[in-house]
């Protein structure tokens, strides 16, 4: 049996969507079939979104930046955009059942020093952590 696909999407999926595609999973299990993409993809995961979701125990280092139409042919039961051009950007996939938009900075556009970068790259994940505690809590029906 196929499980429900949920797609997370952002613009360049170096990330926001790793973030959170890393985070529901382990929050979810095998219930989902979670996975991300962009727009416009970066070609590669930012290295300190690894960082940063490693220090929570979310191994996201295998993870790499897919262009959304490699998911316009499957079934998608869930999208999700985490970010404002996505979202405008974003397609109508087969099987949608379900949309949201939860928008959150770019921690890619950080400036400063390393320790600040770092900072805002533990902000963002702290609300997508936020937000998709509380999301898979209504997935699993709790």
């Amino acid at each position: 049996m196929n499980k429900p696909k949920i797609l997370v999407l952002c613009t360049g999926n170096s990330c926001r969507s790793h973030m959170a595609e890393g985070y529901l999973k382990k929050k979810v299990g095998n219930l989902y079939d979670v996975q991300s993409a962009g727009a416009a993809p970066s070609g590669y995961v930012h290295p300190i979104a690894k960082k940063v979701m490693s220090e929570i125990g979310v191994d996201i280092s295998e993870h790499s930046s897919k262009h959304l139409d490699e998911y316009l042919e499957g079934e998608v039961e869930t999208v999700i955009t985490v970010c404002d051009n996505a979202e405008t950007c974003c397609p109508t996939f087969k099987g949608e059942k379900n949309h949201h938009c939860w928008t959150f900075d770019d921690p890619a556009d950080a400036t400063g020093t390393e320790d600040e970068i770092l900072g805002e790259f533990r902000r963002i994940r702290d609300q997508i952590c936020e937000k998709f505690d509380a999301y898979s809590l209504e997935l699993k029906g709790e």
